[in-house]
This record gives C-alpha cells, structure tokens and sequence, in this order.
C-alpha cells in the first residue's frame, strides 16, 4: 500500500508488480461518502511502512504503481501517528497533513521532496 503526498493511493500494485485483482477501495470510499445518513467516513487505514520497512507515504507513487483511489475521493487516512483529514484542501495542505502521520523518521525528507 502506498500514497503520494497528494493523497492518491496505490493498494493493488507496487511499480509493476500487480499483487491483488480489481478491489473495491473506491467503491468503499464514494459509498461511505454518500451514506444516506450523512455520517459516513470514508477512511483508509494504514501503517506508516511496510514489511520491508519502507514509508508507505511517499513524494510519489512508484512508477508503475496503479491509482486505486484518486486524491479527489480520499477524505480520511490514519496511520499509527494520527488522522490526516485530505477532503477539500489543496495540494500543499494534503502533503502537510500526510507528513503529520507519516513514520516520524522519513517526515523531514518528505518535507524536502
């Protein structure tokens, strides 16, 4: 699982590695958004890296990596270090909320990208 500074997520393939099939995120994200009540959250959880160690927010998705949920539907990402709340903002504010919850070890070099 990967996500750019920008809030779009990568979930069913790493560069061009294609791990999953079609999976329903951007079914999930759009149907919570629009929950009849008017309380649905779209949210995607996540951890702040992956088994190898490796950010999972990054300046860029790696190359080859599909966009599961474009930046336009994500709303709510949570890693172990917090909730970032994306809907609305611009680019920079999404990046500044993404670098709050991302692995206080790569925050600085995100900051630079």
């Amino acid at each position: 699982y990967e996500m750019d500074l920008t809030g779009q997520c990568a979930s069913d393939s790493y560069g061009d590695t294609i791990y999953t099939g079609v999976g329903g995120i951007l079914d999930y994200i759009r149907a919570a958004s629009l929950a009849a009540d008017g309380k649905g959250k779209p949210i995607i959880a996540m951890c702040s890296r992956n088994h190898e160690g490796k950010s999972t927010i990054v300046p860029y998705l790696t190359r080859g990596s599909s966009v599961t949920a474009t930046r336009a539907h994500v709303h709510y990402v949570v890693t172990e270090y917090g909730i970032a709340y994306l809907f609305g903002k611009n680019l920079r504010q999404r990046a500044h909320a993404l670098i709050q919850i991302a692995h206080p070890d790569v925050r600085e070099s995100l900051e630079k990208a």
